[in-house]
């Protein structure tokens, strides 16, 4: 027992604080990262991690901008959406991540935003192009879901945003932004960042002539030297340094650890 009278938290309850703490601060680095990528939509788009063990996940409360979220607004949510911790409301959308994390136990990490460049592109039916190398990222394709542009507020439609997304890492809404997955939280946010960009040069490439893509057997030579976890540590330090020389970093860590 604790002086308090409580009983002590086990080894396994402690470990799995700490992941959470840090899991918490890379969810909020994330939506200010986000937010300076363009992502934002006033309150609106979301982030998520797969809490350690995989019976909770960590997820942007509703009511605050990507770029407003600190780490103690972060919510614990149970996968069936119920609160487990944390104050704000509960995106109307909790079902997105749910139902991914149920049925890709790879996935680590979700987004959902409304960048211009992959709505605009979501309401065409234009293919995205092996281009350059931030391309190769997405050389096995993306998923879309034209379902319905309403929001995605059941089960039984998360469940259906989970089927049409299938083993890609990103899906494309029609008239509703994207969906992006990624094995941890900065790989995640990374590839979000990259299909904006992709498709920001994509669209600059076609008022500039035809389109010359790759094969993609070139893409698949390129990706195991542009796409791994060493450049993308990184790249998150880089864009963390980034997030602070534009200051939006007001109430996150500072490099010593300490709040800023």
């Amino acid at each position: 027992m604790s002086p308090s009278g409580r009983p002590l938290a086990t080894a396994p309850e402690r470990s799995d604080k700490v992941a959470d703490a840090g899991l918490r601060e890379h969810v909020a680095w994330s939506g200010r990262i986000l937010a300076m990528g363009g992502h934002g939509d006033y309150t609106l788009g979301h982030v998520s991690a797969r809490a350690a063990g995989g019976r909770h996940i960590l997820m942007k409360p509703n009511g605050l901008g990507l770029e407003e979220v600190c780490p103690g607004d972060v919510l614990a949510l149970d996968l069936d959406g119920a609160r487990l911790s944390g104050e704000g409301p509960i995106h109307l959308e909790y079902v997105l991540h749910t139902e991914i994390y149920k049925a890709r136990p790879d996935v680590g990490a979700v987004v959902h935003t409304h960048p211009p460049y992959a709505t605009a592109f979501g309401a065409t039916d234009a293919t995205l192009e092996l281009l350059n190398h931030d391309a190769v990222l997405f050389r096995d394709g993306v998923a879309y879901f034209d379902d319905t542009a309403e929001l995605i507020v059941r089960p039984d439609q998360g469940e259906r945003v989970a089927a049409a997304l299938g083993h890609h890492r990103v899906l494309v809404m029609r008239g509703h932004g994207l969906v992006v997955t990624g094995e941890t939280v900065p790989w995640a946010t990374y590839a979000a960042l990259t299909f904006e960009r992709v498709l920001r040069i994509q669209s600059i490439a076609r008022t500039l002539g035809n389109l010359l893509p790759m094969t993609v057997e070139m893409a698949d030579r390129v990706y195991p030297e542009k796409y791994r976890d060493d450049h993308l540590a990184r790249y998150w330090d880089y864009l963390l340094r980034q997030v602070r020389r534009a200051g939006l970093a007001d109430g996150m860590p500072d490099a010593r650890g300490s709040r800023a």
